[in-house]
């Protein structure tokens, strides 16, 4: 996924209202730009951090910037525009980058599906294979070393696992796929400390025959691309 054009750089002064962020530019120019992550965001928003945006054309919007990428001061890059995870994965199936997901002839995006009216974010079709429905979640948060998901209690998370473990029963192929978005992380768990629910539904999930999969992506001012597929790490 290229950014076109290049992002730009600026210093972050504080995110607020979940949804805006305001920056320094290099100019000294204080500056307010969207942030279309809603998640807590830890690790990711530290003041004083690097913040890379893009800029729309758009003249009807109201903040036309929008953060990208943050560059840590220990060097780490993050994409927090969790909007950008299932471009990238969509992305990189169509170029078949992840060889767990080669195969098939058809993709579509956020089809209905599922008991409690789910939209999944990714169903694959192929004529010799069942129905592969996938649900893309952004990994950014680093903890001693591990990536961890949830970053907060996720209930619509939880109502995926279960549309997903419903899906495996019923004899097609559901797919959990973590698109990591920090370069730090090297492996990543559920977060049991954080949304215990949610790390009980993964495990129910896997024994119903969910598949986890989990690709490391590359973030650069430049472009974000999936890379190398990491392991995810089962706690008993």
């Amino acid at each position: 996924m290229k950014f076109a054009p290049p992002l730009q750089s600026a210093t972050l002064i504080k995110r607020y209202k979940r949804f805006l962020a305001d920056i320094e530019l290099p100019s000294g120019e204080i500056c307010t730009i969207h942030c279309a992550n809603t998640g807590a965001m830890t690790g990711c928003a530290e003041p004083g951090s690097t913040v890379w945006y893009s800029t729309s054309d758009n003249p009807k919007r109201k903040y036309p910037h929008s953060w990208e990428l943050t560059e840590t001061k220990a060097g780490h890059w993050i994409c927090v525009n969790t909007a950008r995870a299932n471009r990238l994965v969509e992305e990189a199936i169509n170029r078949n980058i992840i060889t767990e997901l080669q195969g098939y002839s058809s993709l579509r995006t956020e089809v209905k599906y599922g008991s409690e009216n789910s939209r999944i974010d990714i169903l694959l079709e192929a004529e010799d294979k069942p129905l592969c429905y996938i649900e893309v979640k952004s990994v950014t948060l680093l903890d001693n070393g591990r990536g961890y998901f949830p970053d907060a209690v996720t209930t619509r998370g939880q109502k995926h696992l279960r549309e997903l473990a419903e899906v495996a029963l019923n004899g097609q192929r559901a797919v959990l796929f973590f698109a990591i978005l920090h370069s730090g992380i090297e492996n990543i768990t559920a977060a049991h400390h954080i949304d215990p629910d949610y790390y009980h539904l993964i495990k129910q999930a896997e024994q119903a025959g969910v598949e986890i999969i989990c690709y490391k992506a590359t973030p650069s001012q430049d472009e974000l691309i999936l890379t190398d597929c990491i392991d995810f790490h089962r706690q008993r």
